[in-house]
Formats: structure tokens, sequence, C-alpha cells
């Protein structure tokens, strides 16, 4: 548990610069729920960590800007009833949410035309649907 984060190879969050809170869960949990404070809140200051190659940095505080308040990304893990699997789960989920964020974009798409026998297929069914539509109709003569 005091190992840093492995996201990448390039890229490992040491466990120092993980700030760790602990609070009561929410919802039902029995005789226990007034006392363990079992849920996590994961923080990592990603905008000023030194362990953040400069390559991944803009393309990581681009993706999560959505989730980062003042440079921070916090995650919450309370799905557990044990401390320790909340911990667990916060980890898990921030490592995977920096891994997607570290991730290359994927590559442009080439434009593409229907080819000219997918034309001819598709006005072909129009014209069947219309038929078919038209077969239908009752008469009014």
């Amino acid at each position: 548990m005091d190992d840093g984060l492995r996201v990448t190879d390039r890229w490992v969050v040491p466990a120092g610069e993980l700030r760790e809170r602990f609070s009561r869960s929410s919802g039902p949990g029995g005789q226990g729920v007034n006392t363990a404070d079992s849920r996590v809140e994961l923080s990592y200051d990603l905008a000023n960590s030194p362990a953040v190659p400069e390559s991944l940095r803009a393309r990581a505080l681009a993706r999560l800007a959505n989730r980062l308040v003042d440079g921070v990304l916090t995650i919450a893990a309370s799905e557990h009833r044990a401390q320790l699997a909340n911990r667990e789960a916060a980890r898990e989920r921030m490592t995977a949410l920096l891994r997607e964020a570290a991730a290359p974009p994927p590559p442009a798409r080439r434009a593409t035309r229907p080819s000219r026998g997918a034309k001819e297929r598709r006005l072909a069914e129009k014209k069947r649907q219309s038929q078919r539509k038209r077969d239908r109709r009752a008469d009014s003569d």
C-alpha cells in the first residue's frame, strides 16, 4: 500500500504525492456505520507534480479538465465496508483514470465515400420500400 501508482512505463506516481482522507460512508451499514471511517478520498496534484513527464502533462490536464479542481484530481471510494478495500479501489480507479488520460490520441479518421454499388443498393431499397407502401394503400377510385 505504501508504493506508488504505476500509470505507464515512464510515469510512476510516488506514494508521497498522494493524499488520502477518510470519512464516514453514507447509506446503510448496520452497527458499524457511525463509527468506521471507511470512505476514502484519494487526491493527486496533477498540475504541479514533478513525477508527470512533460510530454504527458498537457494531454492529461486537457482530458481531465472537468474533473480537476485547481489542478488536483480527487477520487472517492465508498463501495466497500472495509477501509483497506476502499483504499485499493480508489488507487485502482486513479491509476485507470490517469492511464486513460495519458493514452495517445486515436489515429485521425480518413474520410471515405460510399461506393457506387452502395449508393445503387440504397436507392434500390428505397424504391422497393416505397413500392411496398404504395401497394398497401387502399385505392380511392
